[in-house]
């Protein structure tokens, strides 16, 4: 197994592969980033972690982006493209991607009551 070296990782992306998620296709995402990161030329500033049950299962898929704290939410295979592009323009809060971002009181999912989420506007 490969020792990563983190001095010039600038972001990590925490992809859930619990059981929900899995059943998503988490796998299929998380080796999707991870081309996708390799793709743009990013390896170096990024930094990937597959965790268990991130506890967000109507969201599956999910990933949260460190130092950012945003929460991304039901990430398909081939959108692992446009995901990172959004994340590197910084676009993620208009995205269909946009869960939460740690701080904020709403939070864009159908699994809350309505008060609690997020409008987004494109």
């Amino acid at each position: 197994m490969a020792i990563k070296d983190l001095i010039n990782s600038k972001k990590c992306l925490f992809l859930c592969n619990g059981g929900s998620c899995m059943k998503m296709n988490a796998e299929e995402v998380t080796q999707g980033i991870r081309k996708s990161i390799q793709d743009f030329n990013l390896n170096d500033d990024y930094h990937t972690v597959r965790t268990k049950c991130m506890g967000r299962c109507d969201d599956a898929p999910v990933a949260m982006l460190a130092p950012d704290n945003i929460w991304l939410k039901n990430i398909k295979p081939n959108q692992c493209d446009l995901l990172l592009s959004e994340i590197e323009l910084n676009e993620l809060k208009s995205s269909d991607h946009f869960l939460y971002k740690m701080g904020d009181s709403d939070i864009n999912s159908e699994s809350v009551p309505t008060k609690y989420r997020t409008t987004i506007k494109k």
